[in-house]
């Protein structure tokens, strides 16, 4: 190519498109977090303005000849080897970030260069998208944070994975009693506690942190995972990812961390948000532990030993299509049933198993997308099993799945998460932080004769949990609005106060007897704040855990046991 005298490159649509996708990547998000504006806008704009500055070029940039295909071919070729090489599970992480940052600096090179000969320019250009993709594939996407801001790592280094590798292999398993696990008083033994509403009851402690700080028992790292511990006696359960394709139940002592089992199995489970690993928590009742993983392997184990008992695959068993986001679903065992949400087809959307065997005993409701587990609730007299999912709520007959109810609050594709709070023998209230139609609402559900009714008491836009749980405390509610703590008023809903970002998108558990919450941080660390609708009284803070925290905590014994998909620890709390 010679510098002849040629037209310069029309560069303010490019220019004009690297706009827009900095716009959407950084303001919409702040617009309506959670929101489908957040996830189209925020993560489709950027790709989208990639494709236009393709086209740009191609039909606009008034290139010619050699140097107009060149720049084409070279951007989107690299972008299948790191498919092929790297991103095999998650493609679209290429498309997300990789096209977007070479797109960006193709056109900033050109709007720097153009003082530059027509040569230098486009010569140039090759260069910078050939080091854009380079750059990028030295580059680890392995998760991002709750906003979709990914967390970068050079290629080269170990990864969370390989780091737990290599510590585990030195640790040799521990010699423990065989004795059956009874659940006793003061046990946490499934998710979210013996009621699953995340309250701790009989129990006091110091609050005094600056003179009797939580004191550290252990602390190590485990396998990836976002559940959080059942707690049964001297025993802790998780579930972890403990090899590239092998999922493990483990079981820990309680005081030192030390491992007194692992039951692994084949599976993995994978996504660019959260990275790999087993959700869901395992529930621990009658010497068993029942526990449900990522891909959808439903377990049941002797909790004193780990040996099966009885292994199902719920995706096989319902026809589902495993979820985008995985199966974090907690099993409920109640009555001699195991319930999960299976997300299956053709009214399989929640599944129940016979605890004892494993034989399925019914599938029943609509929900086709959901990332809550099951809770047992009494209205009007009778019990019934919640689940929250796409549809809404869900209630279930215990014996046979017989859908009692459903609240309709169906939003195409959402992926709920968090779980319904009972606040009254005919009320619950629910939220969701993610879709159009955000927000929280209190639920009435009557029944006259057969028939059952459920109508809203009131909604709001105050409270708009994402995957973080509240916690019901004296005729309010302590929970997130997206990434900030607040608190609001259970009679109408009405706001009390509300935090800055600095808890992130965390959780929370309720110390009843003080009326404490202790939440978990999303940076690791645990704060206690006082459970008041006066004013946000922060009075005690420590860091417990380093790294992304998005796991539950738990307190039982005295003690506070915290994990992320990092590392583990535990911490006595000295008693009040």
């Amino acid at each position: 190519m010679t510098d002849e005298p040629q037209p310069p490159i029309r560069l303010w649509p490019g220019l004009a498109l690297v706009g827009a996708a900095v716009f959407c990547f950084l303001v919409l998000p702040l617009v309506e977090p959670r929101s489908m504006i957040h996830f189209i806008g925020g993560l489709g704009g950027p790709v989208m303005c990639s494709i236009g500055i393709l086209a740009w070029w191609l039909c606009a940039s008034r290139v010619t000849g050699t140097y107009r295909w060149l720049p084409v071919l070279l951007f989107v070729g690299p972008a299948f080897v790191n498919i092929a090489l790297f991103y095999r599970e998650a493609p679209l992480t290429v498309m997300l970030f990789g096209f977007p940052f070479a797109a960006l600096l193709w056109v900033l090179w050109l709007a720097a260069s153009r003082p530059a000969s027509r040569f230098i320019q486009l010569a140039g250009l090759l260069g910078v998208i050939a080091g854009a993709w380079t750059l990028f594939s030295m580059v680890r996407i392995g998760e991002t944070d709750a906003n979709i801001r990914p967390e970068l790592a050079w290629r080269w280094e170990p990864t969370k994975l390989d780091t737990f590798k290599e510590e585990r292999a030195k640790i040799a398993l521990v010699q423990a009693d065989e004795n059956a696990i009874v659940v006793k008083p003061g046990d946490w033994a499934e998710f979210r506690g013996p009621k699953r509403d995340n309250v701790v009851r009989g129990h006091s402690i110091d609050t005094d942190w600056e003179k009797s700080p939580p004191k550290l028992l252990w602390k190590h790292r485990v396998g990836p995972g976002w559940g959080s511990f059942a707690v049964v006696g001297d025993r802790l359960f998780t579930q972890e990812q403990v090899d590239e394709n092998q999922e493990a139940v483990v079981c820990y002592l309680a005081k030192t961390g030390e491992r007194v089992w692992e039951h692994k199995y084949t599976a993995r489970f994978y996504e660019q948000i959260a990275g790999v690993g087993p959700r869901g928590t395992p529930t621990v009742i009658d010497g068993r532990v029942y526990t449900f993983g990522g891909s959808g392997i439903l377990c049941c184990l002797d909790a004193a030993t780990g040996k099966p008992h009885w292994t199902r695959n719920v995706p096989a068993d319902t026809g589902a299509v495993p979820q985008q986001w995985g199966y974090s679903s907690s099993p409920l065992v109640h009555k001699g049933l195991v319930v999960v949400f299976a997300n299956g087809p053709d009214g399989k959307g929640t599944a129940a198993y016979r605890a004892d065997t494993g034989e399925p005993a019914w599938t029943a409701g609509k929900g086709t997308f959901g990332y809550s587990s099951a809770l047992v609730a009494t209205f009007d007299g009778v019990e019934q099993i919640l689940m929250f999912n796409d549809i809404g709520v869900e209630s279930h007959n215990p014996a046979d799945g017989t859908v009692l109810w459903t609240y309709d609050w169906f939003t195409k594709g959402v992926n709920r998460v968090s779980q319904p709070a009972i606040v009254s023998d005919t009320e619950f209230v629910v939220g969701t932080g993610v879709g159009g139609d955000q927000g929280f609402r209190r639920v009435r559900v009557t029944r006259s004769g057969k028939e059952w009714k459920t109508e809203t008491v009131w909604k709001t836009r105050n409270l708009k949990p994402y995957f973080n749980d509240g916690v019901v405390h004296d005729g309010h509610y302590y929970g997130f609005d997206d990434a900030a703590f607040a608190c609001i008023d259970l009679k109408d809903g009405a706001r009390k106060w509300k935090t800055g970002q600095q808890y992130g998108h965390g959780q929370v558990v309720l110390l009843a007897d003080q009326g404490l919450l202790l939440v978990q941080a999303v940076d690791g660390k645990v704060v206690l704040v006082r459970a008041t609708p006066d004013e946000h009284d922060e009075i005690a803070k420590f860091p417990a855990l380093a790294g992304k925290t998005w796991n539950h905590p738990v307190v039982a014994h005295g003690r506070l046991f915290v994990r992320n998909g990092i590392e583990a620890a535990a911490y006595e709390l000295k008693s009040k």
